[in-house]
């Protein structure tokens, strides 16, 4: 809540106590911003819901509580509505006091310690280090990030893990397909491997190790070149993503191996310390572990009866590694085929004593659209649309938007048409003029000096930008707690709608009226400094000129 509304629920909950004998209880007064302003700035559903509790009538109740606000100094009148609504009219000058709250806390308005220091750990990407990043990919990266930086924002202490899958057959399919190549421009008729990768970089990985070691390794044997071109393959591929990931302005603060976890022994360890515990069995020739004791639907193979581990073992070894640096908390960005995941996962950290440590967030598929039809190669290479490539269609900023503007959980229709465009039904470009627009006016006016008071605001549109200035704190502490990062979008895009609809019905610079003039020119300032922290949370640039 912003300090207007804090002020509120505070007030309400003083004369509840006072009249009704009902204490503070989280959650009991709450305010909601009427659709129509002439409705009042801020209402309250509370005496209907006390109505049963105090034995009144809604009206009734409303009625002590409007008696009980009658002289608060930020209320200039109360109305009570339908069956017991009661709608707030703020003063002005209240209203405005954001202002000079934005534009002393600047980059740090909208922050706060709602997180109170909640250190958390965020998993996104995780591509396998054997291709570059595509469209799929992309989202779970910009979503990621934009979360990450949010919940920093709001007060939690928040990393971000990129999990490197640098084991198993994909990589042993990688470090063939290298020496296929590599043999083919040695001239040897050497066949790519069925699963093998064919694009373009695993050729010039072959002909890089040509003209920095010639044919040395065409007569080696496998238990020599393989790891040589495994270890070979994983550096490219993963350097390359890196690179593309700060290329899309993506902060990943822990790369993690899992050929490390079993190197340091982690995924013994988990096992061993499962099978101490009691929650393992053997059956079928398997090892099993009671995930049914956890409310799985059904138990999980560990140990095949081959001998080898489910991929389920070294996770489960990876986030127990997770939690022993400290983390309270575990949040993993997963595709939609990972549903069945989360189950297990949950049910094999309460077995090692770790419970509601544990969530994940399902991104839903992206489709590309252009011109109304689904782009689903890439122009370039023939494959799946590469995040770089996107990027250097559409821009970054675009990208990004585009890619938090609806809720993950949401299949996405990403229209490259719309994204592309220079108009005011491209939201990116809706926002970032807004800002830039805001900038010009700043740069004609010059320096404003700071006014006395801020009881000029008066303009209908003038209130409803204020409200929406207020309620950025709230907005960006919901987004951290509900982990919806499309709710900055749509506040971004609400912002700014409102000051573009401001700026049309009001005039800024008045000539023969330099105190309402300063007043309004100190308003678009905080909604500049608003807008660019609101756009900044999800990576998108906020410039100046356009």
């Amino acid at each position: 809540m912003n300090f207007i509304e804090e002020t509120l629920v505070a007030a309400i909950e003083e004369i509840i106590k006072k009249e009704f004998g009902i204490e503070k209880e989280s959650g009991l007064v709450m305010l909601e911003i009427p659709n129509k302003t002439e409705n009042g700035d801020y209402a309250t559903n509370i005496a209907m819901r006390l109505t049963k509790r105090v034995g009144k009538a809604p009206r009734d109740v409303a009625s002590v509580i409007v008696e009980g606000l009658s002289d608060h100094e930020m209320i200039s009148s109360i109305v009570v509505a339908g069956p017991g609504f009661i709608n707030f009219f703020i003063k002005p000058d209240v209203m405005a006091g954001v202002i000079p709250i934005i534009r002393n806390l600047d980059r740090n308005y909208g922050s706060s310690d709602f997180g109170e220091g909640r250190k958390i750990l965020l998993e996104y990407v995780s591509a396998n280090p054997t291709g570059q990043l595509h469209v799929g990919h992309a989202r779970g990266a910009a979503w990621g990030d934009s979360l990450l930086r949010i919940l920093n924002f709001a007060g939690y202490k928040a990393d971000g893990e990129f999990y490197v899958n640098d084991l198993g057959n994909q990589i042993t399919m990688l470090s063939h397909s290298l020496f296929a190549r590599y043999q083919q421009a040695l001239g040897v008729d050497a066949k790519m491997p069925e699963d093998g990768y064919h694009a373009q970089d695993i050729k010039d990985i072959a002909l890089d190790v040509i003209e920095q070691e010639g044919d040395v390794w065409l007569d080696k044997d496998q238990s020599l070149w393989e790891p040589y071109f495994k270890e070979l393959g994983i550096k490219f591929e993963l350097d390359r993503i890196k690179r593309d990931l700060v290329t899309f302005n993506v902060r990943i603060d822990n790369y993690v191996s899992e050929k490390s976890l079993y190197d340091e022994g982690r995924v013994e360890k988990s096992l061993n310390e499962l099978k101490d515990r009691g929650f393992t069995y053997e059956a079928d020739g398997a090892l099993w572990l009671r995930t049914t004791d956890f409310k799985d639907d059904k138990d999980r193979v560990m140990i095949k009866s081959d001998g080898s581990y489910t991929y389920l073992v070294p996770d489960i070894g990876y986030h127990l590694y997770k939690l022993e640096r400290g983390y309270d908390e575990l949040i993993d960005l997963l595709g939609g085929d990972h549903h069945g995941y989360i189950a297990r996962m949950e049910a094999a950290l309460e077995a090692l004593g770790y419970k509601d440590v544990f969530d994940v967030d399902i991104i839903q598929m992206v489709r590309l659209i252009e011109d109304g039809v689904e782009v689903v190669m890439s122009k370039r290479t023939g494959n799946a649309v590469g995040l770089i490539e996107l990027v250097d269609d559409i821009g970054v900023d675009a990208t990004r938007y585009f890619f938090v503007s609806r809720a993950l959980q949401t299949p996405l229709d990403f229209d490259m048409t719309l994204a592309r465009s220079k108009a005011n039904d491209n939201p990116v470009f809706y926002a970032q003029y807004a800002h830039a627009r805001i900038c010009s006016i700043l740069r004609t006016v010059g320096s404003v000096d700071e006014v006395k008071n801020l009881d000029a605001l008066v303009h209908p549109k003038e209130i409803e930008l204020l409200k929406h200035l207020n309620e950025f704190p709230s907005v960006v502490a919901d987004a951290a707690k509900s982990r919806q990062v499309h709710k900055v979008a749509n506040y971004i895009h609400n912002l700014s709608s409102l000051f573009h609809s401001f700026y049309g019905a009001v005039k800024v610079i008045d000539t023969e009226n330099a105190d309402e003039t300063a007043q309004r020119v100190l308003l678009l300032d905080a909604t500049r400094i608003t807008l660019r922290n609101a756009l900044d949370l999800i990576g998108v640039s906020a410039p100046e000129k356009m």
